[in-house]
């Protein structure tokens, strides 16, 4: 079994899963997580890919939040779409990164994940709220390489 699998069991990835359906409930934005093995890329470039690969690029809003991770690599990422990107602060991903590594280095995967979860959809509630005609333009789940 490769770290990819082993990075979150079953249930951990169900409980990531649920922080994005709560964090995406009251906002039109949408929040995917990718984790793959490696990458021999910077973490930004390889997110930017996954990021067209998972067309997060083509949302109606232009509102979509990747955190990508690369588990043997120990990189990771959070790439947010030019429509969010131009309404959060300058330092918003900065400090959801912090968030992230703060409790990565506790070994504390799911929380860490789950906290920048939550406040990503915090933010995308302030700036993109829920409306009654809107759809989740992109799956919930979350994607391997």
């Amino acid at each position: 079994m490769s770290k990819v699998e082993d990075f979150l069991t079953q249930q951990e990835e169900k409980t990531i899963i649920e922080a994005i359906k709560i964090a995406e409930n009251n906002t039109s934005g949408e929040i995917r997580v990718h984790i793959e093995k490696e990458t021999d890329k910077s973490p930004m470039e390889r997110a930017l890919e996954v990021f067209h690969f998972l067309k997060m690029d083509i949302t109606e809003l232009r509102n979509g939040v990747l955190i990508y991770i690369a588990v043997e690599s120990k990189k990771f990422a959070i790439l947010g779409d030019e429509g969010i990107n131009a309404k959060v602060p300058e330092n918003f991903w900065e400090t959801e990164k912090e968030l992230i590594l703060k409790h990565f280095k506790k070994g504390e995967f799911v929380k860490g994940l789950e906290l920048a979860i939550l406040e990503a959809g915090a933010k995308l509630k302030e700036f993109f709220p829920h409306l009654s005609n809107d759809t989740n333009e992109l799956s919930d789940e979350i994607s391997k390489g």
